[in-house]
């Protein structure tokens, strides 16, 4: 059974940065579809972005493109979320999830199988 754990999160100044951290436990990553997605306080839960097994191939939510990357370290079971000039819109509990389809790499929830417990961040104005 794989299990993730999200870190990293913290309050943090609009124009400012951070990086999110998901570690993998129980199971390689290296068979896993990872996504990142965030929920935003009283809002659905939105995708964020997501990677492939072997991080070639990624894919963003308009709202972060150009801002926000993923990368992966398969080697350490951790995918990453950098996070530069950050908005207080970006404001949310922030999930890492993994699928069990190697190749996947998707906007919907419902193609993970396995979720994180999240991270909070929180950006100020």
């Amino acid at each position: 059974q794989l299990q993730l754990g999200e870190s990293g999160g913290g309050l943090v100044q609009a124009g400012g940065s951070l990086r999110l951290s998901c570690a993998a436990s129980g199971r390689t990553l290296t068979i896993y579809g990872m996504g990142w997605f965030r929920q935003p306080p009283g809002k659905d839960r939105e995708f964020v972005g997501c990677s492939t097994y072997s991080g070639g191939r990624t894919s963003y939510g308009d709202s972060v493109k150009s801002r926000f990357t993923i990368s992966r370290d398969n080697a350490k079971n951790t995918m990453y979320l950098q996070m530069n000039n950050l908005k207080p819109e970006d404001t949310a509990v922030y999930y890492c999830a993994a699928s069990r389809s190697t190749y996947y790499c998707g906007g919907s929830e419902n193609g993970y199988d396995y979720w994180g417990q999240g991270t909070q961040v929180t950006v100020s104005s």
